[in-house]
């Protein structure tokens, strides 16, 4: 009798674990970061600024993202988002650089997308900014966006740290996007290169969305092992009675 009952309140015990950890969704990367992360080096980019609200009592009202001006973009474009304004201001370079065996004496220098009134990124909430971007600089393994997020209170995050020697991610690092060298007969268009306006902007919201729904099906499986677990925690009540 003893022993039934230690293995009712076993496969209780594991019925709620499954619950507790299989059934929680993944949770996002608490800082912001550019998703997909990996393209070309010579080529064009096409990505999100993923941004997830930290606070719980304030919302994200403003993103600034500062482009580089050592290796200058010459193509900035922004996806229309419903409630937030975007602004990409353009201008002279210090000194003229050398791209693509062009002299550019102008280039992009940052991108600011500001909330309607009443629109904000609200508490558990992110949003989704995309962009498309060229050209990318090559000879270089990174790019790194520093960025800036505002919240509704005043307050200001600034997501521009570098990565350490060491490897380690610092406290508020800056979104990176990952440049592989150009493979033999690559014309510099994979990797999400497709710009704004086309298609292939859906393809990485897909790409996106794609990781989101990976984590649903985990959440779903969990849940499906917890439910089993406790259906088998019951079985072991009603045959224990059945014998008492």
């Amino acid at each position: 009798m003893s022993t039934n009952r230690f293995g009712v309140r076993t496969l209780a015990v594991l019925a709620v674990a499954g619950f507790a950890v299989l059934g929680t969704p993944a949770i996002a990367s608490a800082h912001v970061s550019a998703q997909p992360s990996e393209f070309t080096q010579g080529g064009r980019a096409t990505f999100a600024f993923r941004v997830p609200n930290e606070r719980d009592n304030a919302g994200t009202t403003k993103i600034e993202v500062t482009l580089p001006q050592d290796t200058p973009l010459t193509s900035v474009r922004t996806k229309p988002l419903a409630g937030w304004k975007a602004e990409v201001v353009k201008g002279a370079l210090d000194k003229p650089v050398t791209v693509g065996g062009k002299e550019i004496t102008e280039a992009f220098k940052s991108i600011t997308w500001t909330a309607e009134p009443g629109v904000k990124i609200g508490v558990n909430e992110y949003q989704e900014f995309f962009v498309a971007i060229g050209t990318l600089p090559e000879g270089k393994d990174k790019l790194e966006l520093p960025t800036k997020q505002t919240y509704e209170n005043g307050e200001v995050v600034d997501w521009g740290q570098s990565e350490g020697a060491d490897g380690k991610e610092p406290e508020h690092p800056a979104p990176v996007l990952k440049l592989a060298p150009k493979a033999a007969g690559d014309d510099g268009h994979g990797h999400g290169t497709t710009p704004a306006a086309n298609t292939g902007t859906d393809t990485h919201e897909a790409a996106a969305a794609g990781s989101d729904s990976t984590a649903r099906y985990l959440g779903g499986a969990g849940l499906a092992v917890g439910a089993l677990g406790l259906g088998f925690g019951v079985g072991a009540i009603l045959r224990s009675r059945r014998n008492a």
